[in-house]
């Protein structure tokens, strides 16, 4: 798994010419740090008393932000493997009409594939960033700007894995199949920048 690896070497591939891990996996990978950063204010909420009437929702949003971030460990990977068939596709020849054909088949589904993957990214962070709403508003007045931070973070990985979206689906034949697609990425991002607007607006009211 990519985020096995220490960080050093996860951006050591990121900084390669190899062509993955890519803009998908590394919105994906910080994403993760978006979810962790919310589960560091969970803990920092919990037990505390003067957070005690909160704490049965401090509790929930931890494991919520947990399995979030597991799978967004998951989805890094899977970028990764949503690559592969595509490359494979580009290499398909093209010489006579069946294979154009074919080609054509092989590719079209591989594009979907190495853009749902990225797509799936972006749902996992929505989550995520429902959760630091909630730990920006209610968690530890002392670790409210690392939900901030948290959110900041995860609206751009966000919106890093959209481009992954649109690249993809700009080259889809099926315009009906790739529109689909995109609007729900581009409600994705609109939701994603009023969560964010009024996480950072909550925090900056507490901080300042």
């Amino acid at each position: 798994m990519m985020l096995e690896k220490k960080t050093t070497e996860f951006l050591e591939e990121l900084s390669s010419a190899a062509p993955v891990p890519g803009g998908g996996g590394a919105s994906a990978a910080v994403g993760a740090f978006a979810a962790a950063l919310g589960l560091m204010v969970a803990n920092l909420t919990i037990g505390k008393k003067k957070y005690k009437d909160v704490e049965n929702q401090m509790e929930e949003s931890k494991k919520s932000l947990e399995f979030l971030k597991e799978k967004l460990i998951r989805l890094t990977d899977q970028d990764a493997e949503a690559f592969v068939p595509l490359a494979e596709a580009y290499r398909l020849p093209k010489e006579t009409e069946e294979e154009k054909k074919y080609k054509e088949q092989i590719m079209e589904e591989a594009l979907y594939q190495a853009a749902i993957v990225p797509l799936q990214i972006m749902e996992t962070i929505h989550l995520a960033m429902e959760e630091l709403e909630l730990l920006g508003k209610k968690g530890n007045l002392l670790a409210v700007s690392d939900a901030g931070t948290g959110v900041l973070f995860a609206q751009a990985a966000m919106e890093g894995a959209a481009f992954t979206v649109f690249i993809n689906t700009k080259l889809m034949k099926d315009k009906e199949r790739a529109e689909d697609l995109n609007v729900r990425a581009n409600t994705l991002i609109a939701e994603g920048r009023s969560i964010k607007e009024d996480v950072c607006r909550e925090v900056m009211k507490n901080i300042k």
